[in-house]
């Protein structure tokens, strides 16, 4: 017996605006019937002792200590840009 019928999935398809045919529809819902069985296997699987994770793989952030340090002296910084004026940087404008 099918776990999805075939209005089921025109409905669907309905709600998701897609049209599709009659040989469409019987195709889908041979495809979402497989994928459904297979999906109630996980229901048989024994998850007593496992603990929930949100990912397979033991994973951590690794992260440095958030210290202030001295960055760039302005005049330095100043005097590799290729145009500036009274200790800025000028760009192009972007707006009109």
């Amino acid at each position: 017996m099918s776990r999805i019928s075939v209005e089921q999935v025109k409905h669907v398809a309905n709600l998701a605006r897609l049209a599709i045919t009659e040989e469409d529809a019987k195709l889908f819902t041979q495809q979402l019937d497989a994928i459904i069985t297979f999906a109630e296997q996980l229901n048989e699987v024994d998850t007593e002792n496992v603990k929930p994770t949100s990912h397979v793989l033991d994973m951590k952030n690794i992260m440095r200590e958030d210290t202030p340090k001295k960055g760039l002296d302005n005049e330095e910084v100043i005097k590799n840009a290729p145009d500036h004026e009274d200790g800025y940087i000028r760009v192009p404008s972007i707006l009109e």
